[in-house]
C-alpha cells in the first residue's frame, strides 16, 4: 500500500471521516456589540498546565477569525447537556450570526471582557497567545486568565454529524 497524497484524498471524504471522532463542545465567544461574534469548536483541548494554555482549529474563513487578532481576548465555554440550543445558533443554524448567537442565553463578562455562559460546566476567560495559520485554519493558543465551573451539567458532544448531551 503507498501512501496517498494530499490530492487522492477528497476534502469531503475526509471531513465524513473526522465525523467519526467524538468531539466535546465549546463555544468561542468574541467580540463586542455588533461585532459579536463566535463558534462551537470541536477541537479544543489542553496545551498545557504551567503555564494554563488551551489549544483550539478557527478556520480563517469564520467571522470570528478577524475578531480574535482584533481584541485579543476571548471566552470559551464548555457546552453542557442542555446547551444543544447554544450549539446550534453558534453553529448558525436558523441563519443566526454574529451578536444573534447570543440570544437565548445567559452570559457574564469576564476578567478580560470576554463573554463566558453561565451554567457552562467550565468556562475559560482568555487572551490570545498566538495563532499559528495552516492550511485552511490557524491554530488558536490561548492563556487562561481567569476559571469559571458549574458541577452538574453534564456535556455535550458531537459525534456522526450531530449534538448529544450526556447527562452528568
Amino acid at each position: 500500500m503507498t501512501d496517498p497524497s494530499p490530492a487522492d484524498i477528497p476534502a469531503k471524504e475526509f471531513r465524513d471521516a473526522l465525523r467519526a471522532f467524538v468531539g466535546t463542545c465549546s463555544v468561542i465567544t468574541v467580540g463586542d456589540g455588533e461585532e459579536a461574534s463566535g463558534l462551537v469548536v470541536t477541537s479544543a483541548i489542553s496545551l498545557s498546565a504551567e503555564p494554563p494554555l488551551l489549544l483550539a482549529c478557527v478556520n480563517r474563513n469564520s467571522s470570528s477569525h478577524p475578531l480574535l487578532e482584533k481584541y485579543g481576548r476571548f471566552g470559551w465555554s464548555s457546552l453542557g447537556a442542555g446547551h444543544q440550543a447554544v450549539a446550534e445558533r453558534f453553529s448558525g443554524f436558523g441563519g443566526a450570526k454574529a451578536a444573534a448567537r447570543y440570544e437565548g442565553a445567559e452570559w457574564e463578562t469576564a476578567v478580560t471582557g470576554a463573554r463566558l455562559l453561565k451554567g457552562a460546566p467550565t468556562a475559560f476567560d482568555c487572551t490570545v497567545e498566538e495563532m499559528i495559520q495552516r492550511a485552511t485554519h490557524s491554530i488558536l493558543i490561548g492563556r487562561v486568565q481567569a476559571i469559571r465551573t458549574t458541577p452538574g451539567q453534564g456535556a455535550l458532544i458531537y459525534w456522526n454529524g450531530a449534538y448529544r448531551g450526556l447527562p452528568a
